[in-house]
């Protein structure tokens, strides 16, 4: 049964069933990407990947986004929950958001075991999927937004 929390994005979603893939394949047990697929959206509570394919593509996109709308999603690795601060379209780059978060717990962005920087005030620019282009080192987006 689905529990209704935000949904990753679709990026986020395919990184996880390519992550499971990699694990099983790594334990001995290989599995197609389909049905790494179809493992993840019953992880997210969905019948199948179709099914979650298209609830995702049934919500609304960044642009319905409003200052003070609640959102959820990683910075840097870094789970968090937020409210949009601010959003903005940028012009000079079609289906870009410059967008500001005011996290509710701020989140360490080192990874560094003898020293931490934390922040509570996030901005980025994000595409239609809620996403950045900017990566992290590990090939992770620096910034996942889900939102409902």
């Amino acid at each position: 049964m689905r529990d209704h929390t935000p949904l990753p994005t679709l990026t986020t979603l395919k990184d996880q069933a390519r992550r499971l893939r990699s694990r099983l394949e790594a334990n001995g047990e290989p599995i197609g990407h389909s049905k790494a697929l179809e493992l993840i959206a019953a992880q997210h509570g969905f019948n199948d990947w179709n099914t979650l394919h298209a609830a995702l593509g049934n919500r609304s996109g960044p642009e319905s986004l409003a200052p003070g709308a609640r959102v959820t999603g990683a910075y840097l690795g870094q789970p968090f929950a937020a409210r949009v601060v601010g959003i903005q379209a940028i012009t000079s780059a079609p289906g870009s958001f410059r967008v500001s978060l005011d996290l509710d717990e701020a989140v360490d962005v080192v990874t560094f075991d003898s020293f931490s920087a934390f922040r509570k005030r996030v901005n980025g620019i994000i595409g239609k999927e809620g996403v950045s282009r900017e990566r992290t080192s590990n090939g992770r987006p620096q910034l996942e937004l889900s939102w409902m």
